[in-house]
């Protein structure tokens, strides 16, 4: 039996489940599908509980900070409070009962299982098969990429999700990948007491950000005890039941009791049924247009698009396939200014194009970099004030086509810089603003003197 629906969301991920509660409320009959958690990898394996994690580590680096700034303290990590509150606050013990309920308290219909496209407007799940007037929305996230190293299948090796997870810490970790997760997820074990070690391929860690946020999060994890290893690709990993040793290329092999791998994440397209209506299931990634569509009448939201595996980035393409599916008036996507943060410490933010991918698409680059250290807040902060911002202008047009900021506060520092990018305001603008004083954002006004 084919029942008939408005709409059927696949994947309730975070852009998923935007997409269509926000299609319910406006009176569409929905029907909602999601093999896993309804909220996606967020709220249950990643930007919430690891902003916890964070937080905790943090709280024990400013507490042994008092004795350069206030008196002394002692300091004693526990790790038990940490894994309470990610399981009680965060997750309800990875029941997704609140947000199903939400959902369907919006008037959506929710499907546990797997949804299969079976040919246009059709999604089958569980044996049954809905058949959309109004059309498709895909939201399938991204799952781990899972090397093929030697040794490494059948192993108990974490992903970000048994990361979080843990209820009690290992002795020794092992890190594959120096990107924002595996850097974050690096910081907060070594606060706790594990002995860290981050293996990276590339020469460098956050390599896809500017070389200065590599250097200064080499230098502010190493300070927690976070050793590194670049320019190292994992060649083989072996386990004795105890612990792990990861041969690299050169160099000792690191042994750890834990082995996490954080070395990217990938859309798992192969068994959603593309091909049925003409898409290709090979793809790494759902291409979309402007307005989030990817054939017709389907569309395509977060993750799965390859635009940026993050939470605003879904929310904000759900927004603009709500309103398409509605037939409303609204901007098309544009992602000159997408935002990024990695939540280490310092936090290291960063918007629109690096240095280098301005130097690579021939514009015409002009740089201006200000330390916070030298700034008035970054003096007065002075314990853990490390950090910079770095503007990259295009000479030609007078405005800034990315920006860096790092710091105690680097991501909220970056709202301005985000309005800049979008905004294509003037550098003089930017030049003739007052800067409250004093603040950590001050630093942008530095780094457009030297800008000039």
């Amino acid at each position: 039996m084919v029942r008939q629906v408005d709409i059927v969301v696949v994947g309730l991920g975070v852009g998923g489940e935007e997409v269509a509660g926000k299609l319910a409320e406006a009176g569409l009959s929905v029907v909602g599908i999601e093999h896993n958690l309804v909220g996606g990898e967020c709220p249950y394996w990643g930007c919430v509980p690891s902003k916890m994690m964070i937080r905790a580590g943090n709280a024990l680096t400013e507490a042994r900070r008092v004795e350069q700034l206030a008196g002394q303290a002692q300091v004693e990590p526990d790790w038990a409070p940490v894994a309470k509150r990610i399981r009680e606050e965060a997750t309800d013990t990875w029941d997704d009962t609140v947000a199903v309920e939400r959902f369907t308290g919006k008037g959506g219909q929710f499907v546990r299982g797997y949804g299969t496209l079976v040919g246009p407007g059709r999604v089958e799940v569980g044996g049954e098969v809905y058949e959309a007037r109004r059309g498709i929305v895909l939201g399938t996230g991204t799952s781990a990429v899972i090397p093929p190293i030697e040794g490494l299948s059948g192993t108990p090796y974490w992903t970000n999700r048994e990361a979080i997870e843990v209820e009690e810490l290992p002795t020794s970790l092992a890190v594959l990948g120096g990107g924002a997760i595996g850097l974050e997820l690096a910081q907060v074990f070594a606060r706790f007491g594990v002995r860290v070690t981050v293996i990276e391929a590339l020469d460098r860690i956050l390599a896809l950000e500017e070389p200065e946020s590599s250097e200064l999060a080499t230098k502010a994890l190493g300070r927690d005890g976070v050793e590194f290893r670049t320019g190292a690709r994992a060649e083989r990993i072996g386990y004795d039941g105890g612990e792990f040793t990861v041969h690299v290329e050169s160099g000792a092999p690191v042994v750890a009791e834990k082995l996490l791998v954080a070395i990217g994440r990938r859309a798992q397209l192969g068994e959603l049924g593309l091909e049925s209506v003409g898409l290709d299931s090979a793809a790494e990634q759902i291409e979309v247009d402007e307005r989030m569509r990817a054939g017709a009448a389907i569309w395509a939201v977060g993750d799965v698009t390859g635009h940026g595996a993050f939470t605003h980035m879904a929310m904000y393409q759900a927004g603009i396939a709500v309103r398409d599916i509605l037939g409303q008036e609204g901007p098309p996507a544009d992602y000159r200014a997408v935002p990024r943060v990695t939540f280490t410490d310092p936090e290291i933010g960063g918007v629109g194009l690096t240095e280098a991918q301005a130097r690579e698409r021939g514009i015409p680059v002009r740089t201006g970099l200000a330390q916070v250290p030298s700034s008035a807040r970054g003096w007065i902060h002075k314990v853990g004030n490390d950090g910079f911002v770095k503007l990259v202008a295009d000479a030609e047009r007078g405005v800034l086509v990315g920006a860096t900021s790092a710091g105690p506060v680097g991501g909220e520092v970056l709202a301005p810089l985000t309005l800049a990018v979008k905004a294509e305001v003037p550098v003089e603008t930017l030049r003739h603003m007052i800067y409250a004083y004093p603040t950590f954002h001050r630093a942008i006004e530095d780094s457009l003197r030297d800008l000039r």
